[in-house]
């Protein structure tokens, strides 16, 4: 199996959350499954039946953290020598080159992707079109609505 690249901070996410997981969570609903146990008849028990669900969701997020983790090659963007070029990791400031909007994206893992907070998937094609090229490059971003250009105005591996 193929190793998923993901950040140092993405990994540190997920090792965050699989702590909370399993050191939280997790004795949280047992007590809550003793609780419910101690009130008698289960079959009719709605919050054992409700406490077993959400033991079954937590178990099973444990599991897809921990294999995420396993399959993951680290990458830390701040040891990165790519001679200003636009890798897995970095940073990238640019502008539109119709509208002159300034934007910055991260370059980052599948699972690390948040638009919201200008995290973009290595695989998608906005970040594609970007990989290789350098400061003063312009890439051409095919979506639906056509092709927009942009100007690479700075790298940064942070």
């Amino acid at each position: 199996m193929s190793k998923t690249p993901l950040t140092t901070k993405g990994a540190q996410s997920l090792k965050d959350e699989l702590s909370e997981l399993k050191n939280v969570k997790r004795p949280r609903i047992t007590e809550a499954i003793a609780d419910a146990r101690a009130h008698g008849d289960l079959k009719e028990n709605a919050e054992y039946h409700a406490a077993r669900e959400e033991q079954g969701l937590v178990e099973a997020r444990v599991r897809d953290i921990e294999s995420k983790l396993g399959n993951a090659q680290i990458i830390d963007v701040s040891t990165l020598n790519a001679n200003g070029k636009v890798v897995f990791g970095c940073t990238v400031d640019l502008e539109n080159i119709e509208t002159e909007e300034a934007i910055t994206y991260t370059i980052v893992g599948e699972d690390e992707a948040d638009i919201k907070n200008n995290l973009i998937s290595y695989a998608s094609p906005f970040a594609k079109a970007l990989i290789g090229k350098e400061e003063g490059d312009v890439a051409e971003v095919r979506a639906p609505a056509g092709i927009t250009e942009y100007e690479i105005i700075d790298v940064r591996y942070e």
